[in-house]
């Protein structure tokens, strides 16, 4: 018997256990979205119209109207939260559950809707139950910009509600005052019962239900500033600047200068001696290219910058890892994905000589025959006029109002703080700038592409006599590579074309000729192919697989593919953290 009766309890332990792995963040978020469907399908489905009848007897004649029209603002918040919940944050925990328990009694003020009343109590007891889970910290924001919000948002709604009652106001029983309106019109946002009365019944329901909704919009609005991602922490610090730098020249990474973006922020080990550099954007802390520093150094860095994603409750990724790069953070626990591969020029290797480089001698030919000339300088060399110069054609050439780049790109141009920077420019015949290069230090013998702009009308072939006039300068500068374009799923495009290759891999290079119609991406394999570089692949990594659709998102949005709209920078407080970045550094880039 002994045995059986263990059997049993081993038995209720483990239908225990399945329960409360439904209390966790993600499958709570899943219940908690449901039970928004289900507030909003309720709250737009007439009631029993017996079990109205029993609550009208109970009940003031205007509670099942502002209980429904509580419903669906609840049902609305409660979509809204379940991103949070997925993400542990503690706000939105504790938003969950107030609204959890309100909408168990609204759903009892409408029309006695036991079923879903039922659903909000269980979904109640598992958020309580799945308490633990919930330690992510709410997002770094103004804590005033919270509060002006909700205060603004509290002003907007009492005016228009004022406003709303006062055009009702021949509904309502003589002698009223507006002070006693105004106070009618507070009382409502809460769903309380002023003391304003009127002659019947319909213009009373009418008013509590359009203040019961104007109150839930103002709630929606302020949970909305509150729980949305805002950005890391601070901006990049001059102090914090300065130690990158001195990491950075220890550095083999091409993309370690990248880092130095002011619209990033970064994390240090412990010890100092390593570093990684990221954004913030929307749910996910976005990586930029390695670690910064001595590799030994990697794991603090990398556990320190993993401990604060875990702290806010952001999805941790990075962007364009090499493959050093991505072995370290695969040792932390994330996964790594192959996205395409960098085009590397040695310089001792590069020679224009030989049948394959034919196009590319053909190009510098053409242009030099058109009268062009190139010119390759420091750019601290070159005199502050004509860099002026190169700036505003810079800006006036670029595609789009927005300047693209995060993991490749610096941002900016002849920033005082910018060593060792190299500027390439085509010239006319008559000494006009048809195009430019503009590449950044790569350690202490390389250089990375940063920038390539051109004229409309420049000379076809420009670009290649540009990176050929470069590598033939690279000696005097004293670099040995240069790092060119990224060229995403390059394998794909060289693979794909070939004789024998497979359906899937065909159906692929499909899919990605038809996205270069928009983003360039074969274009920029074909423009690197042609100087036959040294290619080195590139990683993104993740933690989980279902988290890849949000970081390619926030990978686009990062490189101002997709811009969100400027409404939700204001939301996010996004505006004040670049207003504080500009502070921080006011003056410094010319």
């Amino acid at each position: 018997m002994v045995p059986t009766v263990v059997g049993r309890r081993r038995g209720r332990r483990s239908v225990a256990q399945r329960l409360l792995d439904l209390c966790t963040p993600h499958w709570l978020a899943r219940i908690l979205g449901l039970l928004g469907v289900v507030s909003l399908v309720s709250a737009l489905t007439p009631a029993i119209r017996g079990r109205l009848r029993l609550v009208s007897e109970m009940l003031p004649v205007f509670a099942p109207a502002a209980a429904r029209a509580g419903s669906a603002a609840v049902g609305v918040i409660l979509l809204y939260l379940a991103s949070g919940v997925a993400r542990r944050k503690q706000r939105a925990w504790a938003a969950a559950v107030c609204l959890s328990a309100l909408g168990t009694g609204l759903q009892l003020a409408k029309g006695l809707d036991i079923e879903e009343a039922a659903l909000s109590a269980v979904v109640l007891v598992m958020l309580l139950a799945g308490r633990h889970h919930f330690t992510a910290r709410a997002d770094p924001r103004s804590g005033r910009h919270v509060v002006l919000t909700g205060l603004g948002a509290l002003a907007a709604a009492t005016v228009v509600g004022f406003a709303l009652l006062t055009l009702q106001s021949r509904h309502e029983q003589t002698g009223v005052t507006p002070a006693e309106r105004l106070e009618h019109t507070v009382l409502g946002l809460v769903g309380i019962t002023g003391p304003v009365r009127y002659t019947s019944a319909p213009p009373a329901a009418q008013a509590d239900v359009v203040l019961i909704v104007l109150g839930s919009a103002a709630l929606l609005t302020v949970l909305a500033v509150m729980l949305r991602p805002s950005g890391a922490p601070h901006p990049l610090r001059p102090e914090e600047e300065a130690a990158l730098r001195a990491l950075i020249a220890r550095n083999a990474d091409s993309l370690a200068y990248f880092a130095l973006r002011r619209d990033r922020s970064v994390v240090f080990s412990r010890s100092g001696k390593a570093a990684v550099s990221y954004r913030a954007v929307g749910s996910v802390s976005l990586a930029g290219g390695d670690p910064l520093g001595e590799p030994d150094a990697w794991p603090g860095a990398i556990a320190a910058w993993l401990e604060e994603a875990d702290r806010y409750g952001w999805r941790p990724a990075v962007l364009g890892a090499s493959e050093a790069g991505a072995t370290a953070y695969s040792r932390a626990g994330l996964d790594a994905l192959e996205i395409g591969d960098e085009a590397i020029l040695e310089v001792d290797d590069f020679d224009l000589d030989g049948r394959r480089m034919r196009p590319v001698r053909q190009a510098v030919a053409r242009v030099r025959r058109a009268g062009y000339h190139i010119r390759c300088d420091l750019v601290d060399d070159v005199d502050p006029r004509q860099r002026d110069e190169v700036a505003r054609a810079a800006e006036a050439w670029r595609d789009g109002s927005t300047e693209r780049g995060f993991a490749m790109a610096l941002g900016r141009f002849q920033d005082p703080a910018d060593h060792g920077c190299v500027l390439v420019r085509a010239l006319d015949a008559e000494g006009q700038l048809k195009a430019l290069l503009h590449l950044v230090p790569w350690g202490t013998d390389g250089l990375s592409l940063d920038l390539m702009r051109r004229d409309r009308d420049v000379e076809n072939g420009t670009v290649e006599a540009m990176v050929t006039a470069l590598v033939a300068a690279a000696p005097s500068l004293g670099v040995a590579r240069v790092s060119l374009n990224f060229a995403v799923f390059r394998s794909v495009f060289e693979r794909g074309e070939r004789l024998g290759a497979g359906p899937i891999l065909r159906l692929w290079r499909a899919v990605l000729l038809q996205l270069s119609r928009f983003w360039q991406i074969e274009a920029l394999y074909r423009a690197n192919a042609k100087y036959h570089p040294l290619w080195t692949p590139r990683f993104v990594c993740f933690r989980e697989v279902r988290d890849l659709p949000v970081i390619g998102i926030a990978a686009l949005r990062a490189e101002a593919f997709l811009h969100a709209p400027a409404w939700t920078r204001w939301l996010s407080g996004r505006a004040a953290i670049e207003e504080a970045s500009h502070r921080l550094h006011g003056g410094r880039q010319g």
